[in-house]
């Protein structure tokens, strides 16, 4: 029986890279998503504990990841009784790509007394059951790829993520961390496409969704001197939950324009 598209295959204690994968960097390289979900995905397996929610992700990408057989490296930090911290390397042949650390909170009930909040709006595509990956800008509306958003407004994701290592279905915690990675796009997509890469990923939650998909929206976004800063929020459905953040440079070699066919690494 064929499984659902996936981003690895697991052999052994190796995980081969599939052609979802593919990063539009570069032929040889691998997308983000799939580097911080593989690292997602091997933390939750380990560790993830009833009772605890996985409340921080990052993941600090050190180099591009090819399309080589990758494996990956975990180990406790720290094992306490209200917060427990564990880390997980990326590795390929002798070079560490990336290594990334999960923060998880014992869940409880919330202290007295009412606190600030924001009030973030975002309205999901309608008509999008059966879609995977939608982009949308307040110029363009939504679309199912990043070619008619090369603009000045702010930009948001639909996602539904495909699952991590194939036959292995993929957890909200997951399928978050993996949506989370576009906040690269939303944030750093201007009217010449993308010319900063991401060197990392933080994703914080405050609960994990419900349902398949997870929207991401661009809050803020600050450049100088080759060097960015993009955050965004997270919704399932209308509902906000968390927020991601990335820190990029600027890859001007390789700028990704959007004007040429192929995968978006979804």
């Amino acid at each position: 029986m064929a499984t659902a598209p996936a981003h690895f295959v697991a052999d052994g204690d190796a995980f081969e890279p599939t052609e979802f994968a593919r990063s539009r960097w570069g032929l040889d390289m691998l997308n983000g998503p799939a580097i911080v979900g593989l690292a997602a995905w091997s933390l939750e397996r380990e560790f993830g504990t009833d009772g605890f929610l996985p409340a921080r992700l990052t993941a600090d990408l050190f180099k591009a990841a090819r399309r080589l057989p990758t494996f990956v490296r975990t180990r406790v930090v720290r094992d306490g009784r209200r917060i427990r911290n564990t880390e997980c390397d990326i590795l390929q042949g002798d070079a560490l790509v990336a290594r990334a650390v999960m923060v998880q909170y014992r869940q409880s009930g919330p202290p007295p007394g009412e606190e600030w909040t924001t009030r973030p709006e975002f309205s999901p595509p309608s008509g999008a059951e059966g879609a995977v990956y939608l982009v949308g800008s307040e110029d363009s509306g939504w679309r199912p790829d990043g070619a008619e958003h090369r603009n000045t407004s702010r930009k948001r994701v639909y996602h539904r993520t495909i699952d991590v290592v194939a036959g292995r279905q993929a957890s909200p915690f997951v399928r978050t961390v993996v949506a989370a990675e576009a906040t690269s796009l939303v944030t750093n997509l201007g009217t010449r496409g993308i010319g900063y890469i991401n060197g990392d990923l933080t994703v914080a939650l405050s609960r994990l969704p419900t349902g398949d998909y997870v929207g991401v929206q661009a809050d803020s976004h600050w450049c100088s001197d080759g060097i960015a800063v993009g955050a965004a929020t997270l919704f399932d459905g209308t509902r906000p939950f968390g927020t991601a953040i990335v820190t990029a440079i600027a890859n001007p070699a390789a700028q990704i324009d959007f004007g040429n066919p192929g995968s978006m690494g979804v």
